[in-house]
């Protein structure tokens, strides 16, 4: 997950800029998105942990080249992100002083200005070489067994305490007394029950992958852009030894994480299609086809460096190829369920695992990937 969360956001920055990887992350929906393409349980909280985890060991190396670093964590690494900010502060010539105010005042907002019966555990603080940041926090309720998470940036955060969020997100679970509502500016210390509106990312309590979870004629689209385009299109990435269909779906989930807008990622569950869930839902990790696409990806990161955009470009059509065929066939739930079942029961080929079981790892097939996918339909 370090490696591919890297060379996702080594794109990001080659393609959109730092900021636009700070706004990404501001996104619930994005966040969520980006922690199932690599390989996290799609429904849990622990993509948070694991998203912030995962970017600031595989950042940390190249951390000087981009420009952004990864602070705090969980529990006692969270305690730590004040000196961390010193440090960097001091070896980078940040405001050190001001991103520590920041980072004390945004956990004070989500833990007194919010009370909503979640205590925080988390906090991610990542801060760009000009001084711009994202806070992802997360609390949890203990006796309901549910976490919240909840997302800053600097550009919506004014003064702290006047509906500076970029995003709240968790069940509903009754009254909330929230001072940083604007109707609460003549008196933060009235308690005040606030509704939110727009979209909500709601997760269910199961594991499993249904078809509800999914939009169907999306997945129908990208699916079709691989079977019908790919060997057409998308020659550069088809060149990488091993790269078929199975490796090609896969890299088109990344490319829309990469490039896709806002709106498309209402759906975080269908991005657990590229790469599985560590928890086996939909299906185990499939390690060749993961190793695959962190390789080509990685290939064109380093070419992209050098001057040689070919295979980002491949990228960035395969994403506006699965936005354009707007006459795929959508898959049905029942197809669906079949083509879960079958790269489940293809793990052992592709080298699947799963947190605490997963199948043996035998030698790859010849074509580097395993089965040739199939379309549900």
């Amino acid at each position: 997950m370090a490696r591919l969360g890297r060379v996702i956001v080594e794109a990001l920055v080659l393609e959109y800029g730092r900021d636009e990887v700070l706004r990404r992350l501001a996104d619930p929906f994005w966040f969520q998105s980006f922690g199932a393409v690599m390989g996290m349980d799609w429904h849990s909280s622990g993509i948070t942990t694991s998203v912030l985890g995962a970017l600031k060991r595989g950042l940390a190396p190249v951390a000087d080249e981009l420009g952004l670093y990864v602070c705090g964590g969980r529990g006692r690494h969270s305690r730590r992100t004040p000196d961390e900010l010193l440090a960097l502060g001091e070896r980078r010539g940040l405001d050190a002083a001001g991103l520590v105010r920041t980072s004390r005042l945004v956990a004070k907002v989500d833990s007194a200005a919010v009370q909503d019966g979640f205590s925080l555990y988390l906090h991610g603080f990542v801060v760009t070489a000009d001084g711009r940041w994202v806070v992802v926090q997360q609390g949890m309720n203990e006796e309901r067994r549910q976490a919240r998470r909840y997302h800053w940036i600097w550009e919506r955060a004014g003064s702290y305490v006047d509906e500076p969020h970029a995003a709240i997100d968790g069940q509903p679970g009754g009254p909330i007394v929230n001072l940083t509502d604007r109707r609460a500016g003549a008196a933060r210390d009235s308690a005040l029950e606030v509704g939110r509106g727009g979209p909500h990312l709601i997760l269910p309590a199961r594991h499993d992958v249904r078809a509800a979870d999914i939009d169907l004629p999306r997945l129908g689209r990208t699916l079709a852009a691989v079977a019908e385009q790919g060997p057409r299109d998308f020659a550069d990435l088809l060149l990488v030894p091993g790269v078929g269909a199975r490796t090609l779906f896969a890299l088109a989930l990344v490319a829309e994480v990469v490039h896709g807008a806002p709106s498309r990622f209402a759906d975080p569950a269908r991005f657990s299609l590229a790469h599985g869930g560590k928890d086996g839902h939909p299906f185990p990790v499939p390690l060749r086809v993961y190793d695959q696409t962190l390789r080509v990806l990685k290939d064109a990161v380093t070419r992209a460096k050098l001057g040689q955009d070919e295979r980002l470009a491949a990228l960035r059509r395969l994403d506006a190829q699965a936005r354009r065929a707007d006459s795929a066939q959508s898959p049905t739930p029942a197809e669906l369920a079949r083509w879960m079942a079958a790269e489940r029961a293809d793990g052992v080929t592709l080298g699947a695992r799963q947190v605490g079981t997963g199948f043996p790892v035998k030698s790859p097939a010849k074509s580097g990937e395993g089965r040739q996918m199939k379309l549900p339909f």
